[in-house]
């Protein structure tokens, strides 16, 4: 199997299915996953965040490899987990019933 992301982030590749190219994506994701399955990405990501985004860093956003926006889109599933992770304790906003706020618009890539 080809990896997804840069050899540097070989150790985070079991993750690789949270580098979804859009937040309607990563919000499903969220939804469909488990406390357990978030708190081990979570865990996994944030501890190489920092050197992550240094990684990225080093790129232009106009020509990204895809394994480097691959990283980068890990990191913003990092965000779309931390809320449930750190906070709530489960992947809905508690007490929102059936309420949704759908992206329209976001960062590219």
């Amino acid at each position: 199997m080809k990896a997804v992301l840069p050899e540097e982030f070989a150790d985070l590749e079991c993750f690789s299915d949270w580098c979804l190219p859009n937040e309607a994506a990563r919000y499903s994701k969220r939804l469909g996953s488990t406390m357990v399955e978030m708190q081990a990405f979570y865990d996994a990501i944030t501890a190489r965040a920092e050197e992550a985004i240094s990684y990225c860093d080093k790129f232009s956003l106009d020509d990204m490899p895809e394994d480097v926006l691959n990283l980068m889109r890990m990191l913003y599933a990092m965000v779309t987990v931390s809320f449930p992770v750190e906070c709530w304790k489960q992947p809905r906003v508690p007490d929102s019933g059936a309420t949704s706020l759908d992206c329209v618009y976001e960062p590219v890539p």
